[in-house]
């Protein structure tokens, strides 16, 4: 089974059951055998979420189609660890079998920083972000808006991702840069 460590712990009672039948009446679309934790929120647009199957949600995730447009897909067998935050102005697309852990930050839009504007008056700039399948994203990383990450890569830890990842590429850093490759 696909990240059996993880999914041999995880006990599915009343609470949880409860959980996924409310996702199931909100969300665009789930599939079997998710998991949801206590504190995940599904915000503003949660019928703009699809989910596959065997998705685990952690503790304290909050996933946000920030406009009706706005769009969030995230595909089979993967996990979303504790307090990931993922916010779309465009559309956040994660793939199969992904490994996010806790704390990552996931973004597809940043302000307008015009001189003559007030911060609070300028726009939203967005471009989608893409995570291909078999990627693992390391603890407290942050994806910026535009980001296409392929199959197969590695986000280190804490790194600040702001450019397009390769198949199979270890990233890391502030700014992100490529220190290595899968072997």
């Amino acid at each position: 089974m696909k990240n059996a460590q993880l999914r041999a712990h995880l006990k599915a009672g009343i609470r949880e059951e409860w959980r996924l039948r409310d996702a199931r009446q909100k969300l665009g679309q789930i599939g079997d055998g998710v998991y949801i934790e206590d504190r995940v929120d599904f915000m503003r647009y949660p019928e703009n979420i699809r989910v596959g199957n065997h998705v685990v949600f952690k503790e304290g995730a909050k996933i946000c189609p920030c406009n009706k447009e706005a769009s969030i897909r995230i595909g089979d067998n993967t996990t979303i660890g504790y307090q990931c935050y993922f916010f779309a102005s465009s559309q956040i697309t994660i793939g199969d079998d992904c490994l996010i852990a806790p704390f990552v930050y996931f973004v597809d839009s940043d302000h307008g920083i015009d001189r003559d504007k007030k911060i609070n008056d300028q726009g939203n700039i967005t471009a989608p972000i893409k995570v291909g399948n078999d990627v693992w994203i390391g603890t407290g990383a942050k994806i910026l808006k535009g980001v296409t990450i392929a199959d197969g890569a590695v986000i280190a830890s804490g790194a600040i991702v702001k450019s397009d990842v390769g198949p199979y590429e270890i990233w890391g850093g502030i700014p992100a840069k490529k220190i290595s490759e899968r072997s």
